[in-house]
């Protein structure tokens, strides 16, 4: 059994969060673990509310706080009936402290992560990626799901590889997580600078490798600058893919796949993007 643990804001609950957890609970029989993220920095009262006709008011402080903590219970009593009603086996963790090290520390104990790709654990929205998805992805000891905040069936997956460990790495990671995709239509998309060099790194590995996976899987050689190419190609076939990235780390492991990659990958498109580390 694996175990999947899906991050919520227990003040601002992504729908969509809990239906991609939901199916892929049951796709892979996993144990599915809803965190709820707490902190006392972040509430969703501004500091005005408490002021009452004689300064600070701790009766106003009082009512804001339990108003609050029902609506966390209340949103965790909507993903443990979610998980009953589909007979997953689950867990709820609430917890009271920083967003990033909490969930840094789920992901030790995690299979797989699964976070909605606008959340910021803070009363000011942000646009993907947020500062929260950053320093999540930074250090995560897991795969991690950044989906989009709408649900959308998996039709097709997309691999993204560019001849580094890395790339290769998480391949071998989302076909761990996600085996049941097999079936679905899969491309693997690669970019060469030229005409010149317009063949895949170690492509007789590279295709041996991918055929014990992925036997139907297609090839697409792109010709031009890495990032300018794959968003070209991504916007015009994200629609209900998946798109598999090799890396994201601060030092950036592969010329691709730095922060800066995955970053803009969230920008532009609007389809799940799954992560993982080498």
């Amino acid at each position: 059994m694996k175990k999947i643990s899906a991050v919520f804001d227990g003040l601002k609950f992504a729908d969509s969060t809990l239906a991609y957890a939901v199916k892929l609970a049951e796709s892979s029989k996993a144990l599915l673990s809803g965190v709820f993220l707490e902190s006392f920095l972040y509430n969703s009262y501004r500091l005005d509310d408490l002021i009452g006709s004689h300064g600070l008011s701790q009766v106003k402080m009082k009512h804001l706080l339990e108003k609050d903590k029902a609506s966390r219970l209340k949103l965790a009593g909507i993903f443990e009936q979610a998980c009953k009603k589909a007979q997953l086996s689950y867990s709820i963790h609430h917890d009271p402290s920083f967003s990033v090290p909490e969930v840094l520390r789920e992901s030790i104990y995690s299979d797989l992560l699964l976070v909605c790709a606008g959340e910021t654990f803070s009363p000011i929205p942000g646009q993907p990626p947020t500062h929260f998805i950053r320093e999540l992805l930074a250090g995560t000891q897991c795969p991690v799901l950044i989906i989009t905040a709408e649900y959308q069936d998996i039709e097709k997956v997309v691999l993204l590889y560019d001849g580094k460990p890395a790339c290769v790495h998480a391949i071998k990671m989302f076909n761990y997580m996600m085996p049941w995709l097999r079936g679905k239509a899969t491309e693997v998309v690669s970019v060469a600078d030229s005409q010149d060099t317009a063949e895949l790194p170690d492509e007789i590995l590279v295709r041996e490798f991918i055929a014990c996976h992925y036997p139907a899987a297609t090839y697409t050689l792109l010709i031009g600058y890495t990032e300018e190419e794959l968003l070209t190609s991504l916007k015009n076939s994200s629609k209900n893919s998946l798109v598999v990235l090799g890396a994201y780390q601060r030092s950036g492991v592969s010329r691709w796949f730095k922060s800066s990659m995955a970053d803009r990958l969230m920008k532009a498109i609007d389809a799940p993007l799954f992560i993982a580390h080498h």
